[in-house]
């Protein structure tokens, strides 16, 4: 709750941080920035909440052998919530990720388009590292990963900044 209490405040002190080194142009995409960052943050949460969840601890409980009572320690449980919370949250600013890159002008559509086997292999990579030891876990956290990137990509080519004349 504390993270999601304070996630617009705390976007709005990195936008602090960095907004004095940005043109005008660069400010006013803030606004719908922060706004969209944190919908989405709150969609992974809500995702993993409703969705991940559900799934996860049914299979836990089916694959507990007969006659023994599936029990943890409040402290592992909410350990185990915050860091599959903050994960999914953080995994569902990928388009955010991209349309800055693209936005600032850091990476190309196309390059980022190139990068698609590469991003789809890290989003695994990521899932296996966060998630617990289980491929349907990993699965439902890499496969909106690869989803979201994709949806970044298509938010960033309606930003994509012109290109100039200059060689």
């Amino acid at each position: 709750v504390g993270i999601v209490a304070s996630l617009p405040y705390t976007l709005y002190q990195a936008w602090a941080f960095v907004a004095p080194g940005l043109y005008e142009h660069e400010r006013r995409f803030i606004g719908p920035l922060i706004v969209a960052s944190t919908a989405l943050f709150l969609m992974g949460m809500s995702f993993a909440y409703f969705f991940v969840f559900p799934v996860l601890f049914g299979f836990v409980a089916t694959s507990a052998p007969q006659g023994v009572s599936v029990m943890t320690d409040i402290g592992s449980y909410l350990d185990f919530v915050t860091t599959m919370f903050v994960s999914f949250g953080v995994a569902f600013e990928v388009p955010i990720a991209v349309l800055l890159l693209v936005k600032f002008n850091l990476v190309k559509v196309s390059a980022l388009k190139e990068a698609r086997s590469y991003v789809i292999v890290g989003a695994f990579v990521v899932s296996a590292i966060v998630t617990p030891p289980d491929v349907l876990s990993q699965l439902l956290l890499a496969v909106p990963m690869t989803l979201l990137y994709e949806l970044g990509l298509l938010i960033a080519c309606l930003y994509e900044p012109a290109p100039t004349g200059d060689a």
